[in-house]
C-alpha cells in the first residue's frame, strides 16, 4: 500500500504554538526524526483532514509513508500518534525516518484466517479466543507487511496458537522470539462447548 502525505516545515515551536496551529489553521503538528546519524529532527505541519483520511485506511500504522516536505520525499513510519480524548482529532504525530539498510521494529496487525471453516469451530462447536491482535516485528522497510496471518484451519479444540505459528513473509521476524523460546506467547486458542 502506498500512502503519501504533504508537510511543511514549521518554526513556531512549543505547546502554545501547537495549540494555535490546531485551532487557527486546522493543521497538525508533527516531528520527523531518526535515519542517518547526521540528520536532525524536523518539526512539520500536516493538513489535519488529509492526515485523518489517511489514518482511516487499512495498514496506515504498519506502512512506510512517503512524507513530502517542501518537495523532498522522506520515507517514514508512524512511531507515535496522539489523539484528542473526546474529539475526532489527531493532535500530534511522531514520524521515524526509515532507510533501506536499517531494520525497523513496528507493531503490525494479526489477521486470523479460516476461522469460519475450521472443523473445531464449524463441526465441533468450539469458540475462538484471541489473546493478541497485533505483534511487534523486525524487518527492513522494503519487507514491511501490512499484516501477518495465522491459519486457524487445523487448530483442534483445546489447541493453542503461539507466536511461532505466525506465517511470516521472507525477511520478517517476530521480535519477541529473538529473546528465546520462553517468549513464545499464546496469541489464540479454541475452546470447547461449555458442559461438553
Amino acid at each position: 500500500m502506498s500512502i503519501s502525505l504533504n508537510a511543511e516545515v514549521r518554526d513556531d515551536l512549543g505547546k502554545g504554538a501547537s495549540r494555535r496551529l490546531r485551532r487557527l489553521t486546522g493543521g497538525t503538528p508533527a516531528i520527523v526524526f531518526g535515519g542517518a546519524k547526521n540528520k536532525k529532527p524536523v518539526s512539520v505541519t500536516l493538513v489535519h483532514k488529509d492526515l485523518w483520511k489517511a489514518s482511516e485506511t487499512a495498514g496506515f500504522y504498519s506502512s512506510v509513508i512517503t512524507l513530502n516536505i517542501g518537495g523532498k520525499e522522506e520515507p517514514v513510519i508512524i512511531k507515535d500518534l496522539q489523539r484528542h480524548p473526546a474529539r475526532q482529532e489527531i493532535q500530534h504525530v511522531d514520524f521515524l525516518r526509515v532507510t533501506k539498510s536499517n531494520p525497523i521494529h513496528i507493531l503490525v496487525p494479526i489477521k486470523f484466517i479460516n476461522e469460519a471453516t475450521a472443523p473445531a469451530i464449524k463441526i465441533q462447536g468450539g469458540a475462538v479466543s484471541h489473546a493478541q491482535s497485533e505483534v511487534e516485528i523486525t524487518c527492513l522497510a522494503a519487507n514491511l507487511p501490512e499484516c501477518v496471518t495465522v491459519d486457524m484451519q487445523d487448530v483442534p479444540v483445546g489447541g493453542i496458537v503461539h507466536l511461532s505459528d505466525i506465517q511470516l513473509p521472507k525477511g520478517v521476524a517476530v521480535r519477541a522470539l529473538r529473546l528465546g523460546e520462553d517468549h513464545n506467547q499464546a496469541i489464540a486458542s479454541i475452546t470447547g462447548k461449555k458442559g461438553a
